[in-house]
Formats: C-alpha cells, sequence, structure tokens
C-alpha cells in the first residue's frame, strides 16, 4: 500500500473508529488467582478485544478512556489455590477494576506502518472469601498495577485488513501483601507480546477482530512462585448501523502454557488454569459537540473452565479522541 493511500485510509478509519487501540490498553484484573498465583491472574475472559482492535491510525491524537470491569466468580471447596504465600481451598471473589487510559497515535507512516504508544492507571476494589482458607476474608480499594505499551505498531494490509503487534508491560506498582487476600497488585513484572487483525466489510458494516497474546511473567520476590505463561485469545464480531450504535458478539479463551513452579506451587500441583467465554456486546460512536466519542457495553460468561474461579464479567468502555 502506498504511503497516500495508506494515510488515506487511516484518516478514515480513524474518524469512525475512536475506540482503536484500547485492546492494548490492559484490560485485565489484576486478582491474585487461578493455576497462576491468586488464581485469576491478569487476563479476564473475553475482555482483552476492543473494536478496531488491529487497526493503528496515521492520525496525530490522544485517545483518553474510562474502562470498568465488574467481575464475580467462585471456585469450589474441592479446588485449592495459591494466595500470598498459602494455600486457600476454594473462593469467591468480586471485584471492580477501574482504568484511565491514554493512547497517543505519532502521526507519523513509514512505508505503510503507523505506530502509538499507551499508558494506564487502574483502581481496583475487591472482597474475596475463603470457603476453608487460613486466612481471613478480605476486601479493600487499592491502587493496581500500572501498565503501559512503548510501541504499537500497525500495518494497513489492504484497505479492509488491519494487523498490529505490541508488547504490553505490567510493572509491580499496585498493592500487595503476603498477609492479605485481597491484594490489587501482582507483585511481579509481566510481559505480553500481541498481536491484533481486524477486518473490515465496509458494505455490510461487519467487523471482525482477533486478539492474541502470551503473558510472560517474572518470580514473585516475595513468595518465590513463578507463574507459568498465559495464552489469550479474544474474538469480535459486530454489525455497526447508521445511527451509530452496533450489536456483536465477543469471546475469549484463556489457557495456561505449562505448570507453575517454586515457592509453593508443588503444594499445588501446579495445575494449568483455562477457561472459555462468551457473550453480547452494544457499541455507540458519534460526536459530544466536536468530540469523537464511543462507549461499549459487554456481558461474557465463562464456561468449561479448570482450576480457576468460574463467573460473570460485565465491562463498560467510554473514550474520547482529541487532536
Amino acid at each position: 500500500m502506498s504511503r497516500t493511500n495508506s494515510l488515506s485510509v487511516g484518516r478514515s478509519l480513524a474518524r469512525l473508529c475512536t475506540g482503536a487501540l484500547l485492546t492494548t490498553t490492559g484490560m485485565g484484573l489484576s486478582l491474585q488467582a487461578w493455576a497462576t498465583e491468586g488464581g485469576i491472574g491478569r487476563p479476564i475472559t473475553g475482555q482483552q478485544i476492543t473494536p478496531y482492535a488491529g487497526i493503528v491510525p496515521p492520525t496525530d491524537d490522544w485517545i483518553v478512556s474510562a474502562t470498568t470491569i465488574y467481575y464475580e466468580g467462585s471456585l469450589g471447596a474441592s479446588r485449592t489455590i495459591p494466595i500470598a504465600g498459602q494455600i486457600t481451598a476454594g473462593i469467591d471473589v468480586t471485584a471492580v477494576y477501574t482504568m484511565l487510559n491514554a493512547v497517543k497515535t505519532w502521526g507519523i507512516t513509514l512505508g505503510g506502518w503507523n505506530f502509538a504508544s499507551s499508558f494506564g492507571v487502574p483502581i481496583q476494589y475487591t472482597d474475596i472469601s475463603s470457603f476453608h482458607g487460613r486466612l481471613p476474608n478480605d476486601h479493600g480499594i487499592q491502587f493496581a498495577d500500572l501498565f503501559f505499551t512503548p510501541v504499537v505498531a500497525g500495518y494497513h494490509l489492504t484497505k479492509t485488513d488491519h494487523i498490529a503487534f505490541s508488547v504490553q508491560i505490567y510493572a509491580p506498582t499496585g498493592a500487595y501483601s503476603t498477609s492479605r487476600l485481597a491484594n490489587a497488585g501482582q507483585n511481579t513484572w509481566t510481559f505480553t507480546p500481541t498481536v491484533s487483525y481486524t477486518k473490515l466489510f465496509p458494505k455490510e458494516e461487519i467487523e471482525l477482530s482477533l486478539n492474541y497474546g502470551v503473558g510472560f511473567y517474572t518470580p514473585n520476590s516475595d513468595t518465590h512462585y513463578h507463574n507459568a505463561p498465559v495464552s489469550v485469545l479474544d474474538l469480535l464480531a459486530l454489525k455497526r448501523f447508521g445511527s451509530g450504535w452496533g450489536v456483536g458478539v465477543v469471546g475469549g479463551y484463556i489457557q495456561q502454557l505449562g505448570h507453575d513452579s517454586g515457592g509453593i506451587a508443588d503444594a499445588t500441583g501446579g495445575n494449568q488454569g483455562h477457561s472459555v467465554g462468551i457473550g453480547p456486546m452494544v457499541t455507540w460512536s458519534g460526536k459530544v459537540q466536536k468530540t469523537p466519542v464511543s462507549a461499549s457495553l459487554r456481558w461474557v460468561n465463562e464456561f468449561n473452565v479448570s482450576n480457576r474461579p468460574k463467573g460473570n464479567a460485565v465491562e463498560l468502555s467510554v473514550s474520547a479522541t482529541f487532536q
């Protein structure tokens, strides 16, 4: 694709997809819980993808978003998980994870490539209780781990096919204590190489997007527990209408690759966790005065889950683009 055509396509897309790039913003709870230490880890099923996931526009903009994820799940008393250096049999979890995120598009086009960067600040309310655990029930509002993506590189394969590459990084800056169940931080660095792809059908106003990443964790310096890598696949299909509204379906598949090690991983068998989830999604895009604004609401029900809590997640996101 020529630079002129790339700019034309990108600017047209930028006017339509206010929510582009938000897949790089860290859509995931920082709960302690699944075969990863604490049970859920960072990703929540079906929450890592957004509309236009594979598109990086050539414009020089700021995309600012606010996203809240409500998650409620439980793990039966017959299963044990490692939390804060101890073993707990069965848990009930309720969490509200709110993040403020900013994406900066660079306004640079190099051979059909466009670039962006992002960073986010999350706050989390956690209420967690164990069925027969050694630690008391716990709840609290805390800062979760900061996340950032130094570079998102997007390429316009054709006018309707787009792909983006990035490495999302979580820093161990959130609240964490081995004496608590309710930890918003995980006390680990996490690096997640990610590829996103978007296919557009302009005549039908249909979008198909895919987001795939693998998260690599450093060992927890306090418990010496080392989470195995986590594979995360999210899919989205969306039909838009001239009114600005859109309806679709979103799903996710999370699979831990290998067994955990170190600390008390051997006592729990280092079990591999996985989950599958699917649910509906509603979107809206338009303008508030002269500012492009978009919003989305989704519900994902988890099923076919092992070695992690099973539950439901509801996410509401609102974003605005400032030129």
